[in-house]
């Protein structure tokens, strides 16, 4: 059978713009010759529509999108993904798939497996499926799992459900499974959904047609990647990673040699992009603002923001003040002049004398500490705002993981801005990036990767000052935020104690900041903002 690939970029609550996309990939792709067109999950409404689905007309509304696309489809078949009403007892509704073909009948399968982890949270909307059951698609019995269906014990983080969809479909006489998908992206990830599609399909004996949504979505980002696995596990396909893109594949199509993978540092690139250009493009803006320091963590994300958005529409304004090395605004000066973008200097000494001599009288007697530091970054987020406000550019901040993790950053400063793409990004994979972004050209300058990174808020100043070193302190953040030890198992592998309880009290002391952040994107396993979920007010220390 010749199955095509619709894989696109649906936006979450575009109904009529979901459905055009829709409809003109099956167009596309029939017209090619595709015997069954696939679509990425819940396609008609975008994922993950969250509580719009409460919305007294969103459910309805998208069911008549069905039935619009159920009139234009024609004799070749057409799966779906969409939210259909759950009519017994349980949660409201269904995340389903519909069949759909001219004089047929509409045939709905319905997610079995509801994740509720990460960034995951179907159980509040969905009731998964009673029983599952292959359709007959063509002359054969196809099985029609909706994403997590075909996750397996292996590669989830425990042991979650005790029904196995693709077996029962197997038990059930499936012939060909098709999955349709919308499977974030974090880094490895690509590889490691290939590496369990082939796996299921030479444990089962059976082909796996595997559907990826692309796009950004709020905090998400999804790679694409959809795969066509033989029933021996051998690759048939694999679609571009973070664009869109149609292909037909053939059940019987020769195996190809393996999966193709991009390095770390480019799949981090090229997420991020994907991430800030759909951010703007869907939340209706067209250009962003940003502030350069002349350092490592500003000088990456404008390289992103033009490579995502083009030069034009990325705008940089440098902000010193007496404590800014000269090097510094040369460094910030010479990235604008490489990504052509402008950047004027506007000095914050001014103001800033001008709020320490105005707040004299209530500081008298004492010692000036962060106070006076963070004045700085809160001022140059006024000017950043008042640029943002008045022509009309969405403000990026600039902090990595590594600051956001142990509060090494100003609520209403730096982390100012309507985007954070760099706050799930530790300070060491930073590095990694600005020297990918480098690998042709000085793109950003030498200097501002290989200086010791400081605020300059003070006089020699520098990072290590206050936080320990990155690599060190990365190693730990990974340990006590993504794999969720505790300081104690920490120190149990080797690692300094004072060091580690100092770590782990900053990251939970921090947490009312990074409440306060802006939203930023998920590239990590496990990303501050909607994949984890903490208490500010609390008094647990291991």
């Amino acid at each position: 059978m010749k199955i095509g690939f619709a894989q696109i970029n649906p936006t979450v609550g575009d109904l009529p713009g979901n459905l055009t996309k829709i409809l003109d990939a099956y167009r596309a792709l029939t017209a090619q010759g595709a015997e069954l067109v696939l679509t990425p999950e819940l396609a008609v409404t975008g994922y993950p529509p969250q509580d719009l689905v409460f919305k007294s007309q969103f459910v309805p509304l998208n069911l008549e999108a069905l039935q619009t696309l159920h009139r234009e489809v024609g004799d070749v078949p057409l799966l779906a993904g969409y939210i259909d009403y759950n009519p017994g007892a349980g949660r409201p509704f269904h995340n389903a798939a519909a069949l759909l073909q001219r004089g047929r009948p509409v045939q709905s399968v319905f997610k079995s497996l509801l994740p509720t982890y990460d960034v995951f949270d179907e159980d509040r909307y969905f009731q998964p499926a009673d029983s599952v059951a292959p359709l007959e698609i063509n002359g054969r019995r196809v099985g029609v799992t909706i994403c997590e269906d075909i996750w397996t014990e292996k590669y989830l983080p425990r042991r979650l459900y005790d029904f196995d969809p693709l077996s029962a479909l197997m038990d059930a006489g499936a012939e060909l499974i098709v999955n349709l998908s919308a499977s974030p992206f974090c880094v490895g990830k690509p590889l490691r959904r290939c590496e369990m599609l082939s796996g299921l399909a030479a444990k089962h004996h059976v082909p796996i047609f595997y559907c990826n949504a692309v796009g950004g979505n709020d905090q998400l980002v999804f790679d694409g990647n959809s795969l066509a696995v033989g029933a021996g596990g051998r690759l048939l396909a694999q679609l571009p990673a973070f664009r869109e893109s149609l292909q037909i594949v053939d059940t019987e199509a020769a195996p190809l040699p393996g999966c193709q993978e991009m390095s770390e540092a480019r799949e981090l690139f090229e997420a991020l992009s994907l991430g800030l250009r759909d951010y703007l493009r869907k939340c209706g803006f067209k250009s962003v603002v940003l502030g350069l320091s002349g350092g490592i963590d500003s000088a990456v994300t404008a390289a992103i923001a033009v490579h995502a958005l083009g030069a034009e529409n990325v705008h940089g304004v440098a902000m010193p003040t007496q404590f800014s090395s000269q090097g510094s605004v040369d460094d910030a000066l010479a990235l604008a002049r490489n990504l052509g973008i402008p950047c004027p200097v506007i000095s914050i000494q001014e103001p800033f004398q001008s709020f320490r001599k105005l707040l004299a009288p209530e500081f008298a007697g004492l010692a000036e500490d962060t106070t006076e530091e963070n004045m700085q970054p809160r001022l140059r987020c006024m000017i950043l705002m008042a640029l943002s406000n008045k022509r009309g550019h969405l403000l990026l901040s600039t902090g990595n993981k590594s600051e956001l993790a142990v509060g090494y950053c100003t609520l209403y400063g730096d982390m100012g801005g309507g985007l954070a793409i760099l706050s799930d990004v530790p300070k060491t994979q930073v590095y990694a990036l600005a020297h990918y972004i480098n690998r042709e050209r000085e793109l950003i300058p030498r200097s501002s990767i290989e200086k010791p990174p400081s605020a300059e808020l003070k006089p020699d100043q520098t990072d290590q000052d206050t936080l320990p070193p990155y690599d060190l302190l990365d190693r730990i953040l990974a340990l006590y935020v993504e794999e969720n030890l505790t300081a104690r198992d920490i120190i149990a592998q080797g690692f300094d104690e004072a060091t580690v309880r100092w770590v782990a009290r900053k990251v939970d002391l921090n947490e009312y900041k990074r409440k306060q952040a802006a939203p930023g994107l998920k590239v990590t396993s496990r990303a501050f903002g909607m994949g984890r979920r903490m208490p500010i007010a609390q008094r647990f220390v291991d």
